[in-house]
């Protein structure tokens, strides 16, 4: 199985996915290789898939582990199916464990103030770093599409960024005069001395581009040199530009199309967010609701 594991993750690299999913499935079935001992594929069923969903909670693993192991192998065992190497997707009938759903975590404004204040405006990568926090804000994009964004991506006159998001599809998120202002100023003070030959925006100090890794290493120096008490990564302020843009009054159409997400249903976990913006404003201003 081992042959058939990795030409999935060369499929996977050709349709464009990102090196975190395809080393997150290689995670998750490389483990589930070592469970089959070798065993003919075409002798994996229903019930032999759900003995090592079994073992993965004898090993203590959380509903949330074993739902993402159970998505790696549905992928996997269809891939196979797609390709005629098995009749058959034993994983048809496993469903995933019911899980907690927890609201995405978010800044507010204030925290915000703190964290876009850290960063030196007169250091070259001082003033990378800022537009790396006002691009993830701004524009709501993930940290693997924010490394990828090139030059050639940004339409200076209409304030908007082409991007490529997962499963190599194609959208344009904007930005306000706060980043562009910010843009122009990295191009014209940071850029210049940092590029040796790169096509990317946000370059490491090398005059290479940057890496996933990079950035959030840079987002913790940050929060650490700050007085703030929180766990900030990349996808906070992600989150953050879809929460605030519920609370203003966007529609979540809108908010979905920014963040490039398939389905709505996953944008809608941002209401409940701003349902409890909603539910504190009441509490805060109504007369009969203030105790």
């Amino acid at each position: 199985m081992e042959k058939e594991s990795l030409d999935f993750y060369k499929y996977l690299e050709d349709k464009g996915y990102s090196l975190n999913t395809i080393n997150s499935y290689k995670k998750d079935l490389n483990q589930f290789v070592l469970f089959t001992k070798d065993i003919d594929i075409n002798k994996i069923d229903y019930n032999f898939i759900r003995n090592y969903l079994q073992f993965l909670y004898n090993q203590k693993y959380s509903s949330k582990t074993v739902s993402r192991h159970i998505s790696s192998l549905k992928s996997f065992f269809k891939y196979l199916v797609k390709m005629g190497k098995i009749k058959e997707n034993p994983c048809v009938l496993i469903s995933s464990p019911k899980l907690e759903k927890k609201l995405p975590n978010y800044l507010n404004y204030n925290d915000l103030e703190v964290l876009f204040s850290i960063p030196d405006k007169n250091d070259v990568l001082g003033l990378r770093n800022l537009l790396i926090l006002e691009l993830l804000y701004s524009c709501g994009v993930r940290v693997s599409e924010l490394v990828n964004i090139k030059l050639k991506d940004i339409d200076f006159n209409n304030k908007r960024i082409l991007i490529l998001g997962k499963g190599n599809k194609e959208r344009y998120v904007l930005y306000g005069h706060i980043c562009s202002d910010l843009l122009n100023e990295y191009l014209t003070k940071s850029y210049s001395k940092l590029n040796k030959n790169s096509e990317y925006l946000l370059l490491n100090k090398f005059g290479n581009k940057i890496t996933d890794r990079a950035i959030r290493m840079i987002i913790d120096d940050i929060v650490k040199k700050s007085s703030l008490k929180l766990n900030i990564s990349p996808h906070t302020l992600r989150h953050t530009f879809a929460t605030h843009l519920l609370n203003e009054g966007a529609d979540l159409k809108v908010v979905q199309e920014l963040l490039g997400h398939e389905n709505i249903s996953t944008t809608g976990i941002y209401t409940h967010v701003s349902n409890e913006h909603l539910r504190k404003v009441y509490l805060d201003a109504h007369p009969r609701a203030r105790r």
